[in-house]
């Protein structure tokens, strides 16, 4: 498979429906280059390889330009790309539950060995462990559950001051910042409180009863489900 900067067309599918089954509030960016800015920036290429590889996608039908020139993908690609990340998020399983891997471990040796893995595999693998719910960062495997659920979840940066909720999953993009939450604390199921704001310093929030410091952009990669 052709790769541009070490990234597949495949991981640029997980990234562009990443984009397009957002959760909370979507302010979708409608220029072409923005759409290659937003897809470099999470894949750590420059925006004129996202931009090349793009016109690849749209070239062999897995994206299509909407009217405000807006990546989307068609139908085949949103199949191909449910397939991907539904396949990514088992082998993390595997390599977690069966390999001894931790969770942020996990994430980049799963997008390293996700070419090796076939069908049939990921489908054994899923039998072996026994149907798992979700991912090792709160991902459901399921990518019509995960579709489902983005309406009940906002991210920890919008989560109004002095509001209790539940961490459900983390941003798995970046395997230093997986690596960064985990070590502060943030992971799935721990429940965290957002104090009120001081000054212009960092978002702060509140993790039994010890209060932690997180930078706002951290923050909107952590997906919380509110209090009731």
């Amino acid at each position: 498979m052709a790769q541009g900067q070490g990234h597949s067309v495949d991981e640029y599918l997980e990234t562009i429906y990443f984009l397009a089954f957002p959760i909370g509030e979507y302010r979708p960016a409608t220029a072409s280059n923005a759409i290659a800015s937003r897809v470099a920036e999470m894949l750590g290429v420059s925006r004129a390889s996202a931009g090349e590889m793009l016109k690849r996608l749209e070239a062999e039908g897995l994206v299509e330009r909407g009217e405000q020139k807006e990546a989307i993908l068609t139908s085949t690609g949103i199949e191909r790309a449910e397939r991907v990340v539904r396949k990514h998020r088992l082998i993390e399983r595997f390599l977690t539950d069966f390999m001894g891997y931790t969770a942020a471990e996990s994430h980049v040796h799963a997008d390293e060995l996700g070419d090796t893995f076939s069908d049939d595999m990921v489908e054994r693998i899923n039998e072996r462990l026994g149907f798992p719910d979700r991912c090792p960062h709160g991902w459901p495997i399921a990518t019509d559950v995960e579709q489902a659920e983005n309406a009940e979840l906002v991210s920890l940066a919008d989560l109004s001051p002095g509001s209790e909720a539940e961490i459900v999953r983390l941003a798995e993009h970046d395997g230093d910042l997986l690596h960064w939450f985990y070590e502060n604390g943030f992971a799935p199921g721990i429940r965290v409180l957002r104090q009120a704001p001081v000054g212009d310093g960092p978002l702060l929030v509140e993790i039994d009863g010890d209060t932690r410091a997180i930078d706002e952009k951290l923050a909107q990669g952590l997906y919380v489900r509110p209090a009731a």
